[in-house]
């Protein structure tokens, strides 16, 4: 492993230097690794892992047709490598649960049924087994329990892969019954795509993710983008100005430089009022959002987030209620003038964004 200083903690990571995609091919060699679910994360990591040369199932339910027919359309073959669930999780030695956290507390009894002594049970999440109490996924102690948790949505793993840059993964060992498991786990991290690997515990993983998720992510973003547009809107200014003072520029120009170097520099590449009104708020900003971050970690660790989850996400109207929500959203006067904003964009750069990434487009599974 490779000694990482992050900000004056050394860490240990995995890199593709130190274990190569044909160390990976030797270690999973004679393994079926079949992948449950072809929803969000399963195309992704199932294609990259064919690409790559290993051999790879997929288990899908029927009851899913758009999910069934995508992986038809993907080139997995009803009968050879496309099959149902109970049949595909028969097949593998390695069984990759890829479906969502409340559809994995559904088919547990049928995985567990199927499992057998040396095989491999995959996550790419540690909700089910970090709360084993509410989801009821406790495995045999004769199965290696594992997991590669790739830091970014189905499409990016897909598009850091075509691209060859991998996206960066943890990884972690829940129960090594084999003696084989931690080998099994990064080979499996290599064969999914991942530039390097991170070690971690499931239980790390799934605080962590919880919370990053509905924090800087996803909720406190999308929420705070709503706050900053309503206030521009209620001064007057047009929702094509709204959306990119809010929006575009930060996703076009401002975090692309983050990401490349860092916050400062980020900050030392804007202008010098830009620059002083940024660090003068910063402050101000992250005390006001320090309680609800320090709620939400709470929430996440006592296990309430997840028994909200298995109640939302498995009540049989969910997908129902869920597309009522996303179109309130998507129809909202900032989405649609964001919407008509990217129809603007450069034609050339519309069409790198949406390159390879059919099918594959978010974090879970059905």
């Amino acid at each position: 492993m490779a000694i990482i200083d992050f900000g004056g903690v050394k860490e240990d990571v995995v890199t593709r230097d130190e274990f190569p995609l044909s160390r990976a091919l030797s270690v999973l060699k004679g393994e079926t690794i079949a992948v449950i679910g072809y929803g969000v994360q399963g195309p992704a990591q199932a294609l990259n892992m064919r690409d790559n040369g290993f051999n790879v199932i997929i288990g899908q339910s029927p009851k899913f047709p758009r999910d069934w027919e995508r992986a038809v359309a993907d080139g997995w073959e009803p009968g050879k490598t496309l099959f149902d669930i109970p049949e595909a999780a028969e097949r593998g030695t390695v069984i990759q649960m890829l479906v969502s956290d409340a559809a994995q507390k559904a088919i547990w009894p049928v995985i567990k049924q199927a499992l057998k002594p040396g095989n491999a049970l995959y996550f790419s999440h540690g909700f089910s087994i970090v709360y084993k109490d509410q989801t009821g996924v406790i495995p045999p102690r004769d199965v290696d329990v594992i997991m590669v948790a790739p830091k970014g949505s189905g499409l990016n793993v897909r598009r850091n892969f075509l691209s060859g840059a991998g996206i960066n993964s943890s990884f972690a060992v829940e129960q090594d019954s084999t003696g084989r498991a931690r080998e099994r786990c990064v080979a499996l991290g290599i064969a999914v795509g991942s530039g390097y690997l991170f070690p971690t515990t499931f239980q790390s993983e799934v605080y962590s993710d919880l919370t990053g998720e509905r924090g800087v992510l996803m909720g406190a973003l999308a929420g705070i983008m709503e706050a900053q547009y309503s206030v521009l809107r209620a001064h007057g200014h047009s929702p094509s100005e709204a959306f990119n003072e809010t929006v575009e520029e930060l996703t076009e120009s401002l975090i692309r430089l983050v990401g490349e170097k860092g916050m400062d520099w980020m900050y030392s590449n804007c202008s010098a009022t830009a620059q002083r009104g940024a660090l003068d708020w910063k402050p101000r900003f992250r005390d006001a959002v320090l309680p609800v971050f320090k709620e939400l970690y709470e929430r996440v660790a006592s296990g309430k987030e997840t028994e909200r989850v298995l109640s939302a996400c498995g009540a049989p109207d969910y997908q129902a209620a869920l597309t009522k929500e996303l179109s309130e959203l998507g129809n909202s006067e900032m989405w649609q003038a964001g919407k008509a904003t990217r129809a603007l964009r450069p034609k050339e750069a519309a069409r790198a964004i949406g390159a390879d990434t059919k099918g594959v487009t978010g974090r879970e599974s059905n």
